[in-house]
């Protein structure tokens, strides 16, 4: 028979879950009026230990868990930790949308993949302080709570994982950039006091980016990840989180990282988050849903669940998102493992209590909080959604333009053909809410005022060819064709990732029999990870290729103000879009940057191949010209770079200098230009890398003849490398500076001289003898 105490949590689980109502503690006339949690005039620390002190163990252990029960004679109401807001409020465990009317539905962004292409952080923090917004009104409904698990900032460096669609791409500078401006906007700001708008939560650490792949599923995956491709690339963004952002939580992954599971794992909770990053007792770590139960369950990292919750109790996982706290901890604590305080201070309650109820204001009253004042007025607003648009304008791609873009007037006759032609939940992607309107390709075609035939022609990965007919007659009846294809989450989703980055299905078959009718084509590419487009780059009868992602819930519209000529393309590529070929070169388990015999190279820094389409690639309607405007130094002293340095924060955001470039547009159509900065060079030990981003902007519409001016601002960490132990240096050398991709349109060189300087150190791992 399962413990007394199980079956007490279990009724409270099941109350919670089938009846999730949030509410906030009454301080007025609740069992707690009297206790100084209610007083506002006490520090969050003495406040947090007077309600920890009426808890008995049972209460305790029950409330480590993401369903937390509360404690109802405490007047402690219950509370879900688990809610989403990736690209917009979201359906989950913590969330709860209405039928009808108020709180029915929510902003629905694109994703971040899509987001991530605009090259835009004003755009990002915009898109951030509008969904805090949206989720903070829901909460204080009774919808949802006041934290969300959001934003994934793994890098997407192989094409073949599933969730790559969560993140704005693959380059760990660019997504560094993303990460504190959506943080800044998700929590009101940075470090914000004296309360947070909601608490973001950076996930999913460390070094995640595989699902299931060939039978190796996430639960079971050990990353062997060195400390240099460690400290280079899967580190970065959490570390801009945490200690730049200063990010509210940290979400421990599934997978293990070189042998010990992430959420058991000291070295990335303890000496790396809390103690060289500074991730303080505020703050809280909550595993992955199950990752606990997988540390014994999946990954046979220790011999009982006893065990297991003990260690990721003691390695610093304050959280569980699932039961394997509340179900094993007792254990835990009857043999010894643990003990009441270990529960209690420093992880766990201390921190999420200290957090959460006053950080958040969910002890005060809500006449001195604005955020409280939110309501279903503040959710769906006219600028919300003329943002979501504004993101899909931003974020969507031309590839390839032979001229037939924009249409002219004598394009009045669309045939739209494909699996996303007529799409409407495909346009959110996954980590969805319930949109307030979904604006499909076709629809987006007919408002634009044009004459449309649809035909479907296949499904995504369908191998028929018996809607090949009734899709050519479309075509041959029209003036311009649209294919509207790729993947989807049916395809490549949390879960599952792909074996081919090739088209699937018989989708290139039945472009090439759109091909043969003649018309105008265009191809519309959609999907978080990229596809092989080598048979349409090289064909001159497909005469455009743009790619849209995710484009959320006015996609359509966005695709056709573009293809109308309404709007003009500036995006640029958040990812490399690699051959078919690149997947039998290397396994997704190669945790490894750099090439090898086995390997490559992974991302634009580190392939060794040619892409179909780079990292940064995207066309425009008209022209441009870039131009220094003040010629930058030619040499800059190591050590005169170092002693300048501001004494008050860390060396790696001190700067190398301050390039201002102007560009022209020297066509005539009103277009954005994004300004991508990379350096390049010989200095530091073999390899070097291809280039890598040091610094961009977006520079919003240029009309024909006109010039803006723009200032690319370079530190010392993105130009900084890895030595092999993880510690980050600056190397003296000769390097170069490009502006663009494909043709550079602007370049400098310069030196740095001196000897060269370590500039960050990656703590040591103190379990590896």
């Amino acid at each position: 028979m399962p413990p007394v105490r199980y079956l007490l949590w279990l009724a409270l689980y099941f109350r919670v879950t089938l009846g999730l109502v949030f509410s906030f503690p009454d301080c007025v006339n609740g069992p707690l009026s009297s206790n100084a949690v209610c007083d506002p005039t006490q520090d969050p620390a003495t406040r947090a230990r007077a309600v920890i002190s009426l808890f008995t163990d049972d209460e305790l252990i029950a409330n480590t868990v993401s369903t937390s029960p509360g404690v109802p004679r405490l007047g402690l109401p219950n509370y879900e930790w688990w809610s989403e807001a990736l690209h917009g409020v979201a359906s989950s465990p913590g969330v709860t949308f209405a039928d009808s009317g108020n709180f029915s539905s929510a902003t629905s962004f694109p994703q971040p993949i899509t987001l991530g292409s605009t090259f835009n952080d004003s755009l990002v923090k915009a898109v951030a302080e509008t969904i805090s917004t949206e989720a903070r009104a829901f909460s204080n409904f009774g919808r949802a709570g006041l934290n969300y698990f959001t934003p994934n900032i793994n890098p997407f460096k192989d094409p073949r994982w599933g969730r790559g669609q969560e993140t704005p791409g693959e380059d760990p500078y660019h997504i560094s950039q993303y990460v504190i401006n959506l943080i800044d906007g998700l929590q009101g700001g940075i470090d914000p006091r004296p309360y947070f708008k909601t608490v973001a939560d950076c996930k999913h650490f460390a070094a995640y980016d595989l699902e299931d792949w060939q039978g190796i599923d996430r639960f079971t995956f050990d990353a062997q990840v060195s400390n240099q491709d460690l400290s280079e690339y899967y580190l970065p963004p959490f570390q801009t989180c945490v200690r730049d952002a200063k990010g509210g939580s940290v979400m421990c992954s599934y997978n293990s990282v070189n042998g010990i599971p992430a959420c058991a794992n000291s070295y990335l909770l303890q000496t790396i988050l809390r103690d060289h990053w500074g991730f303080d007792d505020d703050r809280w770590v909550t595993a992955d849903c199950d990752a606990v139960d997988n540390i014994f369950s999946t990954h046979n990292y220790t011999s009982t669940y006893a065990e297991a919750v003990a260690e990721a109790l003691k390695a610093g996982t304050d959280v569980d998102c699932g039961i394997t706290y509340a179900v094993h901890l007792p254990d835990a604590l009857n043999q010894s493992l643990i003990n009441r305080l270990g529960i209690v201070s420093p992880p766990t309650q201390h921190q999420t209590l200290t957090l959460f109820s006053f950080r958040s204001g969910y002890f005060d009253s809500p006449d001195v909080q604005p955020y409280r004042q939110l309501d279903w007025s503040d959710v769906n607003t006219p600028y919300a959604h003329q943002l979501a648009h504004q993101v899909a304008l931003q974020g969507i791609v031309l590839l390839k333009n032979d001229g037939i873009l924009p249409f002219n007037r004598s394009i009045a006759r669309l045939a739209i053909i494909g699996p996303w032609a007529n799409a409407t939940t495909q346009m959110q992607g996954n980590y969805q809410g319930v949109a307030p309107f979904l604006i499909s390709p076709l629809q987006g075609a007919i408002d634009a005022g044009y004459e449309v035939t649809f035909a479907l022609g296949t499904t995504m990965s369908d191998n028929s060819t018996a809607g090949f007919a009734a899709a050519v007659a479309a075509a041959q009846s029209a003036d311009a064709v649209i294919f509207a294809g790729g993947i989807d989450n049916a395809v490549e989703y949390e879960a599952l990732d792909r074996t081919s980055i090739a088209w699937p299905g018989v989708q290139l078959d039945l472009i090439a029999a759109l091909e043969a009718v003649g018309k105008p084509l265009v191809v519309l590419q959609f999907g978080g990870g990229q596809v092989d487009d080598s048979a349409l780059k090289k064909n001159e009868t497909v005469n455009a290729i743009l790619w849209a992602g995710y484009p959320g819930q006015s996609g359509g519209t966005a695709i056709f103000d573009i293809l109308s000529g309404k709007a003009s393309p500036a995006g640029r590529l958040s990812t490399t879009q690699y051959p078919a070929a690149y997947t039998d070169q290397v396994p997704m388990t190669d945790m490894s940057l750099r090439p090898s015999s086995t390997n490559p190279g992974r991302t634009y820094k580190w392939y060794q191949g040619v892409p179909i389409f780079e990292f940064g690639h995207g066309l425009h309607y008209t022209t441009f010209d870039v131009r220094w405007k003040n010629t930058p130094s030619t040499e800059y002293n190591i050590s005169s770079l170092i002693s300048d340095a501001p004494s008050v924060s860390p060396l790696d955001l001190a700067l190398l200098d301050t390039f201002n470039i102007t560009v022209q547009n020297t066509g005539q159509v009103t277009s954005d230009y994004v300004a991508l900065l990379f350096i390049n060079g010989t200095a530091g030990p073999a390899p070097q890398p291809n280039k890598q981003l040091v610094a961009y902007t977006r520079l919003p519409q240029i009309t024909g003849g006109n010039t803006r001016n723009a200032s690319l601002s370079v530190t010392l960490g993105s130009i900084a490398r890895a030595d092999t132990a993880g510690d980050l240096w600056i190397y003296n050398g000769s390097y170069q500076l490009n502006i663009d991709t494909g043709p550079v349109r602007l370049t400098h060189q310069f030196e740095l001289v001196g000897q060269p300087a370590q500039i960050s150190q990656l703590p040591r791992d103190g379990s590896i003898a």
